[in-house]
């Protein structure tokens, strides 16, 4: 096939709409999909790849010691002001929920980093722990997959490691899976029912709901299925700890939850939710405890990928103290206003939400330093520092992501057009066993005049391949 046929075959292959979330609304009439299509995968250098392999690793061990910090900050071994950092602005039920003693060590199944390829290396903005793009990315493995390409993870290896996840983490035979969805999230619906028949095809049960659809009984939760109602083993939750006020019944599964009645993935716990985790990971006082459950490559890892970070505080420093780390042209600084008279070149700056907030999701509440006037840079530090008791936001340094040739099929003109762009890769790992597989990798090439790199209807979306050995 020539690369427009390609693209055309792959188009058609994708539900009208598509299976994407970020953007709804096609890019033309003839078109099926709401991104750019290309004509292959992203093509992914051996280095790369064994690079994401490796951080898998390393990112279940950060979690796995996050954890441990808050356990430990809780009960006075750690200091205690980093649960009061990661409890700030929730209400106590939701804390509450997140210190069950029975899912104590649970961890998310699923981890999935936003890394943006730099000149200093591969950056990770963040970590999600509900992420969407499941299906999503699914489905272009197995679109790409049968033009005969090799697939990061394998054509079907989103599913396949869904599966196995899910399957591991219910701990019995042929377990009932509920995706419940909320409204806050009905957008990811179409690609999780899409992952929910290939679910069903593999031979597992499994159904996505809203919350109003789950069946309450005191023995547990149930969902209606073909041959009657169907009790569940598995909740994989599909909605943000700060949205449980405003979802149908959500009292009904929380009780079934604590009861043990049924188990609830990702795990209850707000904090690990929270971006603000790097700048914990960075702070200097818990430099220690790092050392003594990490290891030094994978501080070394971490170090190479996090970038700088702070918890934007409101607290007055004493006039001799300085935040650490907090640098322009030698410039030191003791207060967060201060960063409101930099110049636009030394504003290389991003405020964004850290976390328990409907903001702080698919780019929300996020600002870019020198993308704002000197005046609205100003307006938003005072927001983060005003709005602190109840939304602390985060400051980390920008990094400009590297520029990429990438073609697509043009519906306008049906031609092929190539544009340079700044690439999102988002790896996905899933769980199993206390093992991180990397099951595939969606990559997002926007415009390089874009900030905010995400889907888009100007992004062409990929999914990620092996490169050619000769690559």
């Amino acid at each position: 096939m020539t690369p427009q046929e390609r693209c055309l075959y792959v188009d058609g292959l994708t539900p009208k709409g598509g299976l994407y979330t970020d953007a709804q609304r096609p890019i033309h009439p003839d078109a099926n999909s709401s991104w750019q299509v290309g004509p292959d995968p992203w093509r992914l250098p051996k280095p790369v790849l064994k690079h994401l392999e490796d951080l898998g690793h390393h990112l279940l061990a950060f979690y796995k010691a996050y954890n441990l910090l808050y356990n430990h900050s809780r009960r006075g071994i750690q200091p205690e002001w980093v649960a009061a950092y990661l409890d700030q602005g929730k209400p106590e039920s939701v804390v509450a929920l997140g210190r069950m003693n029975r899912t104590k060590q649970h961890l998310p199944l699923v981890i999935r980093p936003d890394l943006i390829p730099t000149r200093e290396g591969m950056i990770a903005t963040e970590l999600d722990s509900v992420p969407g793009g499941i299906g999503f990315t699914a489905s272009l493995g197995q679109r790409y997959g049968s033009l005969g390409e090799p697939i990061v993870g394998g054509r079907d290896g989103m599913v396949e490691g869904f599966d196995a996840a899910l399957r591991f983490f219910a701990g019995v035979d042929d377990p009932v899976i509920g995706v419940v969805i909320s409204e806050e999230s009905a957008s990811w619906r179409p690609e999780m029912a899409w992952v929910a028949e290939r679910l069903i095809e593999r031979g597992l049960e499994a159904y996505v709901v809203a919350p109003k659809e789950v069946v309450f009984s005191e023995d547990g939760l149930y969902v209606q299925g073909e041959d009657g109602l169907r009790r569940i083993d598995v909740v994989y939750r599909f909605f943000e700890m700060f949205d449980l006020k405003n979802i149908p019944k959500m009292e009904l599964i929380l009780y079934a939850a604590k009861k043990n009645l049924v188990k609830v993935t990702p795990p209850l716990k707000s904090y690990l939710e929270e971006k603000m985790m790097m700048a914990l990971y960075q702070h200097p006082i818990l430099s220690d405890f790092w050392a003594q459950q990490l290891s030094q490559e994978t501080r070394d890892f971490l170090d190479a990928t996090f970038p700088k970070t702070w918890i934007v505080d409101p607290a007055p420093l004493p006039p001799h103290a300085t935040i650490h780390g907090l640098q322009v042209r030698d410039r030191v600084f003791s207060d967060w206003r201060q960063l409101g008279s930099l110049g636009q070149k030394d504003r290389q700056m991003v405020l964004k939400p850290s976390g328990f907030s409907e903001l702080a999701w698919g780019s929300r509440g996020v600002v870019i330093g020198h993308d704002e006037s000197e005046q609205d840079w100003q307006h938003s530090i005072e927001a983060a520092l005003r709005l602190y008791d109840n939304n602390p936001h985060i400051l980390q340094v920008f990094h400009n992501g590297s520029t990429f040739p990438v073609q697509h099929y043009d519906f306008e003109t049906g031609q092929m057009k190539m544009f340079k762009g700044r690439v999102r890769l988002q790896p996905y790992y899933f769980v199993v066993d206390d093992i991180p597989v990397l099951s595939g990798v969606q990559a997002t090439i926007c415009p390089s005049d874009k900030k905010l790199l995400h889907g888009m209807v100007d992004a062409v979306v990929l999914p990620g391949g092996p490169a050619p050995e000769s690559a």
